[in-house]
């Protein structure tokens, strides 16, 4: 298998990609053509098929395709000049080679985050901790290989519980530099505040936004999700629940990004900049590992910090 990352201009090819997305189009010139994003653990590439002909198999979206192409630039990025396709048999391609994975382990990081769950003192936090991550089984799995985002930072299996637990190193450096903190609110906020993508997002290899994520969305869904666990928590003190579904609310910062309420706690606005921090400086690192081998520190315009954005020097 030749993975996208490898590829150069010139290469012929001939592997097997997941075709995320396949649209029929028509050239100016009235000749229908395929326009498709095929994709594997490495990264994406658009793909075209200009001559529709007997080589070109039936294939859908979300198909795994074997592709015989040519790799061209267009504009200064790469794509496939497509001139065969089947659909390919289970068998043939292994679904891990399509599925970009945290660098982490997956079993490490949950043992960290049950390291941390276990140095949380208030009594009713830590059983809210407990039934959410240790005793509910399927969500555990899930929330273990779930990502984070569609596109933006930790777009990949792994990447919600490799960013909560960034966001809860960066809440325990808070705690510990202001001590008016209380560091189990914000420890459970920091653990707790994406629970919902497990339902805003698809699973892989989809990885998209769900009907109940395009409606509702995260934020609101992963509070709905703490207070049913809460209420089966005997004594659970209104305040502190009031204050961690806080919490969760503002997690955005500002209403612009998201957020139903803007941070009016101190806990909530350390939570919000711990978010906010990872985030970012995620992103950046995915576009200097997405740009290594281009050989121009400058990246051109990203999205995410509206700039165009460069490389350290060395």
């Amino acid at each position: 298998m030749r993975f996208i990352q490898e590829l150069r201009e010139g290469d012929m090819i001939s592997s097997i990609y997941l075709c995320k997305d396949k649209k029929s189009l028509v050239t100016k010139a009235g000749k229908t053509y395929y326009s498709m994003q095929l994709h594997d653990k490495t990264g994406s590439i658009d793909g075209k098929v200009w001559d529709i002909n007997n080589g070109i198999e039936h294939f859908d979206s979300m198909d795994y395709i074997q592709v015989d192409a040519q790799v061209t630039s267009y504009q200064g990025t790469l794509q496939l000049n497509v001139r065969r396709v089947r659909k390919a048999s289970e068998g043939e391609y292994d679904p891990v080679d399509y599925m970009p994975c945290s660098k982490r382990s997956f079993d490490e990081m949950y043992e960290e985050l049950q390291a941390l769950i276990g140095t949380v003192k208030e009594p009713h936090l830590l059983k809210l901790l407990q039934m959410v991550f240790l005793e509910d089984a399927e969500f555990t799995k899930t929330f273990k290989l779930h990502s984070a985002a569609k596109t933006m930072h930790h777009n990949f299996a792994g990447g919600l519980l490799e960013h909560s637990l960034s966001v809860a190193r960066l809440c325990e450096f808070y705690a510990k530099a202001y001590p008016v903190i209380n560091r189990d609110l914000l420890l459970t906020a920091a653990l707790c505040h994406d629970i919902g993508k497990v339902s805003e997002i698809s699973d892989f290899p989809e990885n998209d936004y769900t009907d109940e994520g395009q409606l509702i969305g995260h934020i609101v869904t992963g509070t709905i999700m703490l207070q049913e666990k809460m209420k089966q928590i005997e004594g659970f003190p209104v305040k502190l629940a009031n204050e961690l579904k806080h919490c969760i609310l503002s997690h955005h910062g500002e209403l612009e990004y998201g957020s139903p309420k803007k941070p009016a706690l101190i806990e909530a606005v350390a939570l919000s900049f711990a978010d906010n921090t990872d985030a970012k400086l995620e992103g950046f690192v995915e576009a200097l590992e997405s740009n290594r081998d281009k050989g121009d520190d400058w990246f051109g315009y990203n999205r995410m910090f509206e700039t165009n954005v460069r490389a350290t020097s060395r």
